[in-house]
């Protein structure tokens, strides 16, 4: 089995990468040898930025540009897709959304026709998110960010498209809990592709 773990972050030492890294190496780990692919759009300079060029692809008129097409070939070859990511004002950066907005093209990502028939080109492919936030739990909760969290990303996004979240997990207060969120990546990859595994961040040592 194959993951493409897609990172969002423009500093090379940030606990996002750190977070990538580790899910990465559970993914490898033990006989299986399950593999992965890290996507890097800050480092690899992904554009995001929906352009006119983008609209004439949404409407049907032009066929996708070629940086499109790498990315969504990078997701075709993968049986899971996993986003690692920092929290921007209660939700995901611009660059991971523009990447979303640009690669779930209407006809492949999802096909709306005429009589808004809905066909969903992502079914059943996993899903996996990760998010990394500095405020604590209680913040996120007393707030809503949660729900309107899962509500935008989860729902309006993936499920929309057919896609099915099997992780949704954030790492918060992440300034005094890194070393507890890399055990809890490790294992996040451990049980990627086996369920079966325990999911307790100390099996991540």
């Amino acid at each position: 089995m194959h993951a493409l773990i897609v990172l969002a972050h423009p500093d090379p030492q940030s606990l996002s990468h750190a977070v990538a890294a580790r899910i990465g190496e559970g993914i490898a780990h033990g006989a299986s040898a399950h593999s992965f692919q890290i996507a890097d759009l800050a480092a690899e300079g992904f554009d995001p930025r929906f352009t006119a060029d983008d609209v004439a692809v949404h409407v049907r008129l032009a066929p996708p540009p070629a940086d499109v097409l790498v990315e969504q070939a990078r997701i075709d070859r993968a049986d899971a897709l996993v986003l690692v990511y920092p929290v921007f004002w209660w939700s995901m950066p611009g660059l991971l959304k523009g990447w979303i907005d640009r690669v779930f093209t209407n006809g492949w990502a999802y096909r709306s026709d005429a009589d808004t028939a809905l066909v969903k080109r992502l079914r059943g492919r996993r899903v996996h998110l990760v998010g990394i936030g500095g405020a604590d739990l209680r913040t996120y909760t007393r707030r809503g960010y949660l729900d309107a969290m899962k509500t935008q990303i989860d729902h309006g996004i993936f499920d929309y498209c057919g896609a099915s979240v099997e992780t949704s997990e954030l790492l918060l207060d992440s300034v005094n809990d890194a070393a507890s969120h890399l055990q809890t990546a490790h294992a996040i990859g451990l049980r990627l592709f086996d369920p079966s595994r325990r999911s307790k961040a100390g099996e991540a040592a």
